[in-house]
């Protein structure tokens, strides 16, 4: 596994690993617990290292798996987590990054992660309701402690991120990004490439859509978050297939897969972007790790970055009050 560079000098495997779906969003897990640890550690086994989480996937279970996971080989991953969000019995109500709040959040997230520091720790999404410098300072106060080695945010805006900034370096900027969801092109990209901040793309592979495995046909399970996407409507999973066709043939071409040339089509897009693909398989973790000796020619990513134009992607990637939280 090639190793890359996000800001401030920190330095993770080029492929990381999403651990949302291992407790919620995607419907039943096929695995137990004890099978979701041998995944992840089968994955820093694998040579990734950069692991994701956050306080409230589950809530909080998926905090304590990777806390339990990867405890035994501490010191050599990456962790990343999240505040953001009020939490009341249960269920997210709202965004919350007050001051007080972020202290509380880091000190439970240290305590289910079985850390002393939290690596990365992100707001998960920009809260109106409090200045984006309360929110530097107050993980610049962190920092400060001891408890947290680096900042980021999650799908904030360009002029977010410049005031985040200008109060404590931001590390990294994690939204979605792939062949198909390519919003942060435009405007969040360039100011990354301006300030020296890494970018963490989730949703690397399309939940799923761009590997291939879906399509119009696919019935999505209760508790599956896809259910509740536009996007993924059966008729919008049917006119979009004609970008996964594109994909596929390209992949065939190549001897990969279509997840590992979406994959590789990331990777060459800058050298400080580090893909987080979520999977609940140790297959796919090798799958995915094999993207990154994937090589794809100039014409190859000129092709590929043209579809989203030239074919066309049908449906929002979240609900009206999904986007209504995204590039504040």
């Amino acid at each position: 596994m090639h190793t890359r560079t996000l800001g401030q000098g920190l330095q993770v495997s080029a492929v990381g690993l999403g651990a949302m779906g291992m407790s919620q969003s995607y419907g039943p897990n096929p695995g137990s617990r004890e099978d979701m640890i041998g995944v992840l550690r089968g994955a820093v086994e694998r040579g990734v290292t950069f692991i994701d989480t956050a306080e409230v996937y589950g809530p909080y279970v998926n905090e304590e798996l990777v806390g339990e996971a990867l405890a035994p080989v501490r010191d050599d991953v990456v962790i990343a987590t999240k505040f953001g969000w009020n939490i009341a019995d249960g269920k997210m109500q709202g965004t919350d990054s007050r001051p007080e709040q972020i202290r509380r959040v880091a000190d439970a997230s240290l305590q289910r992660l079985r850390t002393d520091v939290i690596d990365l720790f992100y707001q998960h999404r920009v809260d109106p309701d409090v200045p984006i410098e309360d929110v530097a300072g107050t993980v610049a106060e962190l920092v400060a402690a001891g408890k947290v080695r680096h900042f980021g945010l999650s799908e904030a805006g360009a002029g977010t991120i410049r005031r985040a900034h200008a109060v404590h370096p931001v590390t990294a900027v994690q939204s979605e990004y792939s062949l198909w969801t390519r919003d942060p092109e435009p405007e969040v990209l360039p100011a990354l490439a301006e300030l020296g901040i890494g970018f963490v793309p989730f949703s690397p592979l399309g939940k799923g859509f761009l590997t291939g495995t879906v399509d119009a046909s696919t019935a999505f399970t209760e508790g599956d978050v896809r259910g509740t996407i536009p996007r993924f409507t059966a008729e919008n999973r049917d006119a979009n297939q004609v970008l996964v066709a594109r994909v596929r043939e390209l992949a065939e071409a190549r001897g990969a897969t279509p997840g590992q040339v979406a994959l590789a089509w990331l990777l060459s897009q800058q050298p400080w972007i580090v893909p987080i693909p979520g999977t609940r398989r140790i297959s796919r973790v090798e799958e995915n790790a094999g993207a990154t000796v994937i090589a794809l020619s100039a014409d190859d990513v000129a092709s590929l970055s043209a579809l989203a134009t030239t074919v066309g992607v049908v449906g929002d990637r979240y609900n009206e009050a999904g986007m209504g939280m995204v590039g504040l």
